[in-house]
């Protein structure tokens, strides 16, 4: 497998830690409102890389965080704890509304075939580790207390933008436009690791630290959680691209002063999804969910099809009209793997002929495009029905698409008797019999009493068809 490095900015070989193994830590959500579809991209993206990596043979324990704590509205130091503001939004306290939207978001990734981590550890349950780490950088001369709040001393680093060539001097930590500096740091890019000097004055979530009661900061709660359940030595990080500075930039910093020696390999960043004004945020409004897609009628996995057809390393646009373009082919698909009788003794052989191909297609930074492409190709493959359905499970083992039960439902669907049908037969029967004696009012009332019943019928070549609208 090769794999695209965002520490290094190459396409690298991937090689475990230790062989045979994948230690993987997956940033988890804030858990302070739904995920939209944008958030949820990279999540369906890491699933793909979760289970390709098992396909390929290895042992991978994936660990998740839940973000009940910490994370303020700037990603940095700065502006509301999203959690509170969650809470005071719907009025109920820190902890119901993050097992809320904690539920929410893993149903929401049930529905997307996106399977549970090894491990979910909601940040308010490490406070002990926190204080122990940040308790280790103060004696090691990385962190000092200042203001009533405990801080990373980033100047003690050789290098710390890691993912970006930044010029030290110009640029502040989490520098995003409005973002007030604070006077207690001593240097520009310190970020916090322990408030208690909360910013409100009625901080829901607090704790006892050898500094003053407090909270963690957002970026501490990632590096403990994985060496908590990852050990010293991580194999993959992943995240959305916009974790890269400054979240994951202090996830190194840290980790790796507190351990002495590197931290994580491979950074594996997802882009983001976008529509035709920009990036998709809760902010902006464009709060597109899982729930109000399968309002508007479409199966989740439509969705997840739509992402794997984009490599995880580009922007993604979305809109209905691509959206509705990728229904349309998943529709056909699921509708050409039903076409398959299954009859026949299955070609091992072939299979593993398709698997070694499929895993150096997707194995090349786990490009799901060529992996989508690899479905169709075993569609009008030279083997029999058998072997194709044989194979074709074997890939959504990765993809994640449910194209045999989809498939299967739809046989069962349509070998069963339409409620209804006899009778609509019949009124098209009687349509077409108007039309020949040119009688088009009676045929136009017939088509309005067909629309009226729920059934919508369209003319062609060979015949009328109709389906229920």
């Amino acid at each position: 497998m090769k794999i695209y490095n965002s520490a290094t900015h190459t396409k690298e070989e991937f090689v475990p830690h230790e062989p045979g193994k994948v230690s993987m830590y997956t940033c988890g959500p804030t858990v302070y409102h739904f995920a939209h579809i944008g958030n949820l991209r990279s999540y369906i993206m890491e699933d793909v890389l979760e289970k390709l990596l098992r396909y390929a043979g290895y042992d991978v324990t994936r660990v998740m965080n839940i973000t009940d704590v910490g994370h303020l509205a700037s990603d940095a130091d700065t502006g509301e704890d999203k959690m509170l503001k969650g809470a005071q939004r719907e009025h109920k306290t820190v902890m119901e509304i993050a097992q809320f939207y904690t539920d929410a978001f893993f149903a929401d990734c049930k529905k997307l075939n996106i399977k549970y981590p090894d491990v979910v550890q909601p940040a308010t349950g490490m406070i002990g580790d926190y204080i122990k780490v940040i308790s280790s950088l103060i004696d090691r001369g990385y962190a000092y207390f200042a203001g009533g709040n405990v801080y990373f001393d980033t100047s003690k680093l050789e290098k710390y933008y890691v993912f970006n060539d930044h010029d030290e001097e110009d640029l502040a930590v989490g520098v995003r436009e409005g973002v007030e500096e604070d006077a207690n740091k001593r240097n520009k890019n310190d970020f916090v690791l322990w408030f208690t000097k909360s910013k409100f004055e009625d901080q829901a979530l607090k704790w006892d630290s050898p500094w003053g009661v407090g909270y963690p900061g957002w970026h501490i709660e990632c590096s403990c959680i994985s060496m908590k359940y990852l050990g010293e030595h991580l194999d993959i990080h992943c995240g959305g691209i916009d974790n890269a500075f400054p979240h994951h930039t202090n996830e190194i910093a840290q980790s790796e002063a507190y351990l002495g020696h590197p931290w994580c390999k491979y950074w594996v960043h997802i882009h983001h999804l976008n529509t035709n004004s920009g990036k998709m945020s809760k902010s902006k409004g464009e709060f597109l969910t899982v729930s109000l897609l399968e309002e508007k009628g479409y199966d989740p996995l439509v969705y997840r099809f739509f992402c794997l057809q984009s490599h995880y390393r580009k922007g993604l646009v979305f809109s209905w009209e691509n959206l509705d373009n990728a229904k349309a082919a998943y529709d056909k698909l699921v509708a050409r793997v039903a076409a398959l009788s299954g009859e026949g003794t299955v070609d091992e052989g072939a299979v593993e002929r398709f698997k070694n191909d499929f895993l150096e297609a997707v194995g090349n930074d786990l490009n799901t495009s060529l992996g989508v492409t690899a479905l169709y190709d075993v569609l009008k493959a030279g083997v029999n029905d058998a072997t194709k359905r044989a194979t074709l499970d074997s890939f959504d083992q990765v993809l994640g698409l449910e194209l045999l039960s989809h498939a299967d439902a739809l046989k069962a669907q349509q070998a069963a008797p339409v409620e209804g049908a006899e009778e609509i037969e019949a009124l098209i029967a009687k349509r077409l019999e108007a039309k020949r004696a040119k009688n088009w009012a009676e045929a136009d009332a017939i088509r309005d009493q067909l629309r009226a019943m729920g059934v919508e019928i369209k003319d062609g070549k060979d015949g009328t068809t109709w389906t229920r609208i």
